[in-house]
């Protein structure tokens, strides 16, 4: 027994021993693992023995081995917002600067921009008359001369057609404000002569008032045909040259582009070029058949100043939906004040006609799908060019939408190609690690 007392004595000092031991590495992992500010727990006597040298070397760890990355910590969808934050505010801002550099040398752009147009109808003729023989000198200033001069022939035409009639409208006009005044008096609405005339009178008393601001508007009118007759000369010299040399600015515009881009715009700039000759000739069609079918109606219905309607609203044409609503508009005035209600409702009739024609049949028919945008895109972008440049910038914002569409959906047609036939390229970490060890080797 005294041998069995003595066996069970030392394996129970040994179990003791073991726990005393796990006991002490327990209390040092927790002491690794905790604040260095907060004192890890602990029997006083054993902290003691550890001596001043392990206090001081703890005392001296760096807080970085203790303490989380803050970086690891930031949640993964913050960090991607952050990311792509960063980046949005430096398109944003790169776009502002390219709007103020815009807006202030807007009337050279709008002028160039006009260029491109004029010279995208032009340029069809130009080859034709190379294609007869002609020098490509003589063929650009036989097309040139003739297309200015058929735009300024019918500038003079609505010019003389306005000052022609204009006592006939000015007449009819006096006689249509007599006739709405008798409607008005006869109408339920109750209203008065004295009511009428108080009106009449207001409107005097303001026009009277505001003298110095007419005026004044007067003289920014000088200032802005100045600018106008400016644009329409540098529009004029900027279409010589497109359309003379337009292959060779072309050529020196793609050699401003980086060498690894250069194949992506040199494949996407003359479909850009088609989508703008099919744009512009598509709608220099619909909007002379517009102004032809809308300005018969308005001649046999008699309406004054019928021509000249039809050449506005063959010049308001050219401005999307927001042009063909002016020019109905404008042409539905003229017939209620000159004409009276039922003169005007068939004029509105007439419109609307011709422009649902114009909307389901024609542009489909003729723009096609190639340069077919979204209503949602054009009013945006009319309304956009608008606040920017004005009528100018309205004219253009859809041409630019359109072939700026063509170019985005080629260079992606063009990019996943490149993809499939070299794979994709290394980018990010991975660009970073290859450059690494290409300068290695």
């Amino acid at each position: 027994m005294s041998k069995w007392s003595a066996w069970l004595g030392r394996v129970g000092r040994g179990l003791s021993q073991v726990e005393a031991k796990l006991d002490e590495r327990r209390a040092e992992v927790e002491a690794e693992n905790a604040d260095p500010d907060i004192v890890a727990p602990g029997p006083a006597p054993a902290r003691a023995a550890a001596g001043g040298a392990e206090a001081s070397g703890a005392l001296e760890q760096s807080p970085a081995r203790l303490r989380p990355d803050p970086v690891a910590v930031v949640p993964w969808g913050m960090r991607v917002a952050a990311e792509v934050s960063w980046r949005l505010l430096l398109v944003a801002g790169m776009l502002w600067v390219v709007m103020k550099v815009i807006s202030e040398v807007r009337l050279v752009v709008l002028a160039f921009a006009a260029a491109l147009l004029v010279t995208a109808l032009l340029q069809p003729f130009v080859v034709r008359l190379r294609r007869l023989g002609l020098p490509r000198g003589l063929a650009t200033a036989v097309t040139a001369i003739l297309g200015f001069v058929i735009i300024g022939l019918v500038g003079w035409f609505v010019v003389w057609q306005v000052m022609e009639n204009l006592d006939q409208l000015s007449a009819r006009v006096r006689d249509g404000i007599e006739e709405l005044k008798r409607w008005a008096l006869n109408s339920p609405f109750h209203v008065t002569e004295q009511q009428i005339n108080d009106i009449a009178k207001n409107l005097s008393d303001t026009i009277g008032t505001n003298t110095q601001e007419i005026t004044s508007a007067g003289l920014q009118g000088v200032t802005v045909m100045v600018e106008v007759l400016t644009g329409i000369l540098l529009a004029m010299f900027s279409t010589l040259f497109l359309l003379y040399d337009g292959k060779k600015i072309w050529e020196w515009v793609l050699g401003l582009v980086p060498t690894a881009a250069r194949a992506g715009v040199a494949g996407a700039g003359p479909r850009a070029w088609r989508t703008l000759t099919a744009y512009v000739r598509g709608t220099v069609i619909v909007a002379l058949i517009d102004a032809i079918f809308i300005g018969l109606g308005l001649w046999f219905l008699d309406v004054t100043m019928a021509v000249p309607l039809a050449v506005f609203i063959f010049l308001f044409a050219f401005i999307p939906l927001v042009g063909a609503v002016i020019s109905g508009a404008l042409a539905v005035v003229v017939a209620l004040v000159t004409q009276g209600p039922f003169t005007g409702l068939m004029v509105l009739a007439v419109v609307l006609a011709v422009q649902q024609i114009e909307g389901h049949v024609l542009q489909p028919f003729i723009l096609g799908r190639a340069v077919r945008v979204h209503p949602l895109a054009v009013v945006l972008s009319v309304a956009a060019g608008g606040m920017i440049a004005g009528i100018g910038g309205a004219v253009v914002a859809v041409p630019l939408v359109a072939v700026t569409n063509t170019v985005v959906g080629y260079l992606r047609v063009y990019s996943r190609e490149q993809d499939a036939q070299f794979g994709p390229g290394p980018h990010g970490a991975t660009a970073v690690d290859r450059a690494a060890v290409e300068q290695g080797e």
